[in-house]
């Protein structure tokens, strides 16, 4: 039986939030809320406050699309007020979001599953420096539960080192210092269960950070990425390990590099990922013969299911 628009009931575009990523998450909700309803799907605007509980039951909503971006909206907290109150939403669930939102839990099940992601030290006061600095240069720093490039930087020493930890730190009180991998990035799509085309992005910055993802008209999307079938695939499949393997659900992306000698390094997990018009999900989407209007909808119909809030 075929889902009509009315199966969705009163819905909830849930945006803004309170974390660093909230003008951007602004942006990507505008864009979803624009696509639902071109679909017929009753949908309407939330910026998400402290009040966002009383605000749905007042409002009287049926299920929730949640596009907030970073801490209250992508870790877990949100989707657990949710489950109390008995609301279906889009995306993964407590556990999911909450160890996908922390790079350095990502990482810890990373590694102990054997899924390759690079070398890395937590810094989370000056004396943590020395560790960090032991990885060997060069480094990338960022904060550890952030997101869209917020407070990262590429350290070639350790001067630059504190100066970039100094920086981190202020959006955070754990700061991740990764070993720097030199070779091409990509981003590998999940959507229901299945990997999208991998997308390979190229930028004239030191790399893919908040400028060359929301501002910059040079940035490059390569998709097709330029990997043999057999490559991609099996990238592809080792993305969607990943992914589950944080309990991660619904849709999200996973972001790689391919070394020297084409060798995967896992870099992070997003499960709220941008839905601007710079962004990735909707141009993998797009190669999948899927428009904008359709993956909206897609991601949507996944609450229809058994599962969050029900």
């Amino acid at each position: 039986m075929s889902i009509q628009a009315g199966d969705f009931g009163k819905v909830a575009v849930l945006m803004g939030g309170w974390s660093a990523e909230r003008e951007v998450s602004l942006l990507s909700g505008a864009a979803v809320l624009a696509g639902l309803r071109r679909g017929g799907v009753d949908a309407h605007a939330v910026d998400v406050g402290r009040d966002v509980l009383d605000v749905l039951r007042e409002g009287g909503f049926n299920r929730a699309f949640n596009i907030v971006h970073g801490r209250g909206g992508e870790d877990g907290v949100l989707q657990g007020a949710l489950d109390v109150i008995g609301m279906p939403y889009t995306g993964s669930g407590v556990l999911g979001s909450a160890l996908a939102m922390d790079k350095v839990r990502t990482k810890l099940v990373w590694q102990s599953l054997g899924i390759p992601t690079p070398g890395f030290a937590v810094v989370e006061s000056e004396c943590d420096l020395d560790a960090a600095i032991e990885l060997g240069f060069p480094l990338m720093v960022k904060p550890a539960h952030e997101g869209s490039s917020i407070g990262m930087a590429k350290v070639t020493n350790a001067e630059e080192l504190q100066s970039a930890w100094r920086t981190a730190a202020t959006f955070d009180h754990a700061v991740l210092v990764e070993q720097w991998v030199t070779g091409a990035e990509y981003t590998a799509t999940v959507l229901a269960g299945r990997g999208l085309p991998l997308i390979r992005l190229e930028t004239a910055n030191a790399f893919y950070d908040y400028q060359a993802k929301y501002e910059s008209d040079d940035t490059r999307y390569h998709v097709p990425c330029g990997l043999d079938a057999e490559t991609e695939q099996g990238l592809q499949a080792l993305a969607l390990r990943a992914f589950k393997a944080l309990d991660c659900s619904g849709w999200g992306r996973v972001d790689l590099f391919l070394d020297g000698e084409r060798r995967p390094w896992l870099i992070e997990a997003n499960t709220v990922p941008g839905m601007t018009d710079h962004s990735l999900v909707p141009m993998a989407a797009k190669a999948a013969g899927i428009g904008f209007d359709e993956l909206v909808w897609q991601v949507l119909a996944q609450t229809l299911e058994a599962g969050h809030g029900d």
